[in-house]
């Protein structure tokens, strides 16, 4: 951001969101940061933590299958990620 401000959240894709994530979590393994930065910056992957679940929990939702049981009913199939 040229202005110093960090993106919203709600705006990020999961990949920038994760990555972003993962610097937090470089920034602050190393110790070197102030409390009040580190605990801003601890909230923000909080924040980036629940963004990207909610990002697989979608992507998850777009990939489970409607499927036809033997019996006629249709119901949802989880996709099989592993």
């Amino acid at each position: 951001m040229s202005d110093g401000r960090a993106p919203d959240i709600a705006a990020l894709s999961f990949e920038d969101a994760l990555a972003e994530l993962e610097k937090i979590v470089r920034d602050l393994e190393t110790g070197q940061a102030k409390l009040d930065d580190a605990i801003a910056a601890y909230e923000r992957g909080a924040a980036l933590k629940r963004h990207c679940e909610a990002k697989l929990r979608d992507a998850q939702a777009k990939v489970d299958r409607i499927v036809t049981g033997p019996d006629g009913q249709n119901r949802l199939e989880p996709a099989e990620l592993d």
